[in-house]
């Protein structure tokens, strides 16, 4: 079997440990002579591997049952939406911060349901910085405030929670979650579609603090309620079956690591290793302020870009994959997730040297 070193922004590369376990269950899961895709979600069996991945993801983000955990489907997307629906009352203002892309995206969803604040921006440093802290416009009546602690598309990461006092802090994590310990107690909520380090495709996770639960208003439908959800065990319809199941294997994988702790050493490494590779570099260049630049998402740009398709023609050939950046930034870009192995970061780094050497 050959495998190519996956640099995907998502849906991203899967330990290979899960993978050959997925592989070895499809056919006849658990005895049961059926795949786990098969298996009715109601059934005792699925439903304890459902209970099993939510308390072995509870043990690894020490999340304390002030919280509920919710495995839905609709990606991150659907939340920018969900969330002011559920935790803003009409007439409300929401905080956002805008860092990039996916902020921009959730602050403009909300807005078509709530009144947004504002309260910073980054586009004056095209969102390769984010603006000071003194300098954000906070309401503090807001209903919730917002942000991405990591930007995918422009590699711009915010690496502790803001301080916003008594207003409940609700992020992104998609592409950080389970990449580093964080403190769920400073969130009113978590959520993060899961193709990056949770799974595959096509199940996203939230996670909520359960006094902002009955926030939702008595009109909203049913289907669209965070309690509804909750109170239902993530079964409200029919869920993601195959991809919770993955996940509870990723999340067994993470802590056969040595767990969170682990991964958030191991990730800063491998971040470590590529930032310096490019620092070092006059002919690699990363745009992003170094207070903020993201340990998941790295992007970089070559001194003459005439060489791009070259550069990513060659890597391909070297096994190396998906290192073309995002059409809105351009350059390259290599997604570093926890199934990225330190090896694989290496042998982009020694293929980065080489190609500087012939083409400098």
């Amino acid at each position: 079997m050959s495998r190519v070193i996956n640099f995907s922004a998502g849906p991203a590369a899967l330990p290979l440990e899960v993978l050959e376990q997925a592989r070895a269950d499809m056919p006849d899961w658990q005895g049961s002579g059926m795949s786990v895709m098969e298996v009715s979600h109601r059934s005792k069996a699925f439903v304890a591997v459902a209970e099993e991945a939510e308390a072995d993801l509870r043990e690894l983000m020490n999340i304390s049952d002030d919280y509920a955990v919710m495995f839905l489907q609709g990606g991150a997307t659907l939340q920018f939406a969900l969330l002011p629906m559920n935790l803003s009352a009409p007439g409300a203002t929401i905080d956002c911060l805008l860092t990039g892309s996916w902020s921009k995206k959730a602050a403009s969803e909300a807005g078509i349901v709530r009144s947004v604040n504002i309260a910073a921006d980054g586009a004056a440093s095209n969102y390769t910085d984010v603006p000071a802290r003194d300098t954000w416009n906070c309401d503090p009546n807001a209903a919730y405030f917002h942000y991405a602690p990591n930007e995918t598309i422009g590699g711009v990461e915010i690496h502790a929670p803001p301080e916003v006092g008594d207003v409940p802090l609700v992020a992104d994590m998609s592409s950080t979650i389970l990449s580093r310990p964080v403190d769920v107690s400073k969130f009113g909520a978590i959520y993060a579609g899961a193709q990056k380090n949770i799974g595959p495709a096509g199940l996203t996770l939230v996670i909520m603090r359960r006094d902002l639960l009955e926030r939702a208003p008595a009109d909203l439908p049913k289907i669209m309620r965070y309690k509804s959800h909750a109170d239902g065990g993530s079964m409200l319809n029919t869920p993601p079956t195959f991809a919770w199941y993955l996940a509870g294997l990723v999340f067994k994988w993470i802590a056969r690591q040595g767990g969170i702790d682990a991964m958030g050493v191991q990730n800063q490494r491998k971040a470590d290793l590529l930032y310096g590779a490019i620092d070092a570099s006059n002919f690699y260049a990363n745009p992003v302020a170094r207070a903020y630049r993201s340990w998941m998402n790295v992007p970089f740009t070559l001194a003459r870009p005439e060489l791009d398709s070259e550069f990513r023609a060659q890597a391909e050939a070297s096994g190396l994959t998906n290192l073309k950046g995002h059409r809105s930034v351009g350059g390259m870009r290599a997604s570093i997730y926890n199934a990225m192995p330190e090896t694989g970061v290496r042998a982009l780094v020694d293929f980065m040297a080489e190609f500087e050497t012939n083409n400098a």
